[in-house]
């Protein structure tokens, strides 16, 4: 099955990145909304509890502890899907397009598979990225993350070795 393709104002890097990938091109703009996401819900609720009281203070331990967990899940469920945005070429991504170029490039040179080795039959690596690919958009319903080395990434990969 083709990759459906999308006119972006930004190059596209890859449309189905790996996990790891993902985290590791975070900007320090990602981590800080995933801090604000941590501690804007307990605080809202804290809030909600000053605006409302239901009881004592002391009651309010184990809520405020869930609702940070949430919003640690919440702010990273978001800073993920700002840093796929960048791949995927829907935001600004100057600083991802050269580190990705740099990376691929050096596996290039070097020989090694530009996603990783991948022990699943092709079929399977097909329907991995089928299942992962643009997924940060349903966050909502289901956190899917890609943890499948593949090779269905939707960028030409003759850009990496060209340029080593």
């Amino acid at each position: 099955m083709p990759i459906k393709e999308f006119d972006t104002p930004y190059p596209v890097i890859d449309t189905d990145p790996h996990f790891s990938r993902v985290v590791r091109y975070f900007r320090p703009s990602d981590y800080a909304a995933w801090a604000a996401g941590t501690a804007a819900a307990p605080a809202l609720l804290y809030g909600m509890e000053k605006m409302d009281p239901v009881g004592p203070l002391r009651n309010m331990r184990l809520p405020v502890r869930i609702a940070t967990v949430f919003g640690a899940v919440g702010g990273f469920l978001y800073a993920y899907q700002n840093s796929s945005f960048r791949f995927w070429g829907w935001s600004e991504n100057a600083a991802e397009v050269s580190k990705d170029q740099a990376e691929l490039s050096q596996l290039a040179k070097e020989g090694k598979p530009l996603y990783g080795e991948s022990y699943m039959p092709e079929h399977v690596q097909d329907a991995a990225a089928r299942n992962s690919r643009y997924a940060q958009l349903k966050f909502s319903a289901i956190p899917w993350f890609n943890f499948a080395n593949h090779n269905n990434h939707g960028v030409d990969t003759s850009k990496y070795s060209s340029s080593s």
